[in-house]
């Protein structure tokens, strides 16, 4: 039995928090752009998805689900326990919240990058991170 299997058979999440396809996908396009950067360093508030310490700046690929965005798949309640994803969702835009904050006072900026991007606008969401990048 192969292990998705087993995790679907036991009713167990298997949400990723590094090397989703939305990030994946985000440094494959700054790799081919010839970016070089740091995964998910865990001295930095938030653990970002991607450093990039010479420019003091972190990008975070977020699903638009999991951090309450105000897109279309952001704005989607779950079906069921309720009671427990709203708080869930809402707490994490709180954190999300706090720890850029949190950075921007260490000297470091940061972009967020949202799942929707990448399927919306490919080409505009790559100008977006070449502009805050510089």
């Amino acid at each position: 039995m192969s292990d998705a299997t087993e995790i679907k058979r036991r009713g167990v999440a298997a949400v990723r928090s590094k090397n989703t396809k939305p990030e994946m996908a985000v440094r494959r396009m700054l790799h081919a752009q010839g970016y070089r950067y740091r995964l998910h360093r865990t001295d930095l508030p938030g653990s970002p998805d991607l450093v990039f310490p010479s420019r003091k700046k972190v990008i975070f690929v977020n699903g638009c689900f999991w951090h309450g965005h105000s897109c279309k798949n952001g704005s989607r309640r779950p079906p069921s326990n309720t009671s427990y994803w709203l708080p869930k969702i809402a707490r994490n835009v709180e954190r999300d919240a706090k720890n850029i904050s949190s950075l921007e006072v260490l000297g470091w900026q940061s972009l967020t990058v949202w799942e929707c991007e990448l399927k919306r606008s490919p080409e505009e969401l790559r100008s977006r991170i070449t502009r805050f990048l510089g």
